[in-house]
């Protein structure tokens, strides 16, 4: 396995998971992985609802850290433990999301959309009374949106997101329907210095392809793009680098002949 760095993975400090910190880590070790970056939620003004009460996208990251450093000292000479976060960003909250990542020396910052006009497309309501079309394209205007409002990340998470939760998921879905978007939004990412990310999470989902879809990530690639991560998007251990040998063919196909891992926010490029 070429790729040994999960660079997106969140145990119980995030609100969907149930997955103890260190058996994420002995999973990872078992795998052969190198790098393991915890990407823990943080997504101030999470829409309120029956399943989610307030805040439980808030990480309590003082918690997070003291765990992360104690995983370190356990797992030190097996594997390298990063600090990471996975930010949910929205045009209004860029200062509160600002001062956050100040407030801490994280290792990798993941920028991701997950709330469009207050909806998470988690959820059916987001799709109703409209073409998937229709709410495909504002999830994707919402990331052109989001990057412009806030710059202080490292990779672009699952830049196409919405599609793991369409009615038909990607099999009416191509780079081509939405060009004019993910050519403007690659743009945006490649002008700022900043990556995207090859996220494997769809797969479980019943997915065709990864996040963002093939032709996507070459355009990327075309256009200058080089900083890429590889991340699971696990919440539990059975899905720590899933289909990282799939990845490393598809990013080869796509022209890359590296992936990035961070440390201190600064890039490193690991050859396929």
């Amino acid at each position: 396995m070429a790729i040994t760095a999960d660079f997106h993975l969140h145990s119980s400090f995030s609100g969907d998971s149930e997955a103890p910190m260190d058996d994420m880590v002995a999973k990872g070790i078992c795998l052969g992985l190198t790098h393991m970056c915890f990407t823990e939620h943080n997504d101030f003004d999470y829409p309120k609802t029956p399943d989610t009460p307030a805040g439980i996208f808030e990480v309590n990251t003082d918690s997070y850290l003291y765990d992360l450093l104690r995983s370190r000292e356990k797992y030190g000479d097996f594997i390298n433990l990063l600090f990471g976060i996975e930010l949910g960003l929205q045009p209004q909250l860029a200062l509160r999301n600002e001062e956050y990542i100040e407030s801490y020396d994280f290792d990798f910052v993941i920028g991701s959309t997950h709330v469009c006009h207050g909806k998470d497309p988690y959820y059916p309501s987001f799709f109703e009374g409209r073409t998937e079309e229709e709410a495909y394209r504002e999830y994707l205007q919402t990331n052109i949106d989001n990057i412009k409002a806030f710059q202080n990340f490292d990779v672009y998470g699952h830049l196409d997101y919405v599609v793991r939760y369409g009615p038909n998921l990607d099999r009416e879905y191509s780079y081509e329907k939405y060009q004019d978007l993910f050519d403007t939004m690659l743009r945006l990412v490649i002008e700022n210095g900043k990556g995207i990310e090859l996220n494997t999470g769809g797969f479980k989902k019943g997915m065709q392809e990864f996040h963002p879809c093939t032709k996507a990530l070459k355009r990327y690639r075309e256009l200058g793009g080089e900083i890429l991560t590889v991340g699971s998007d696990s919440h539990e251990t059975i899905h720590i680098a899933d289909g990282f040998k799939k990845a490393e063919e598809v990013l080869k196909e796509c022209g890359f002949q590296y992936y990035t891992i961070f440390e201190k926010r600064t890039p490193r490029f690991i050859k396929l």
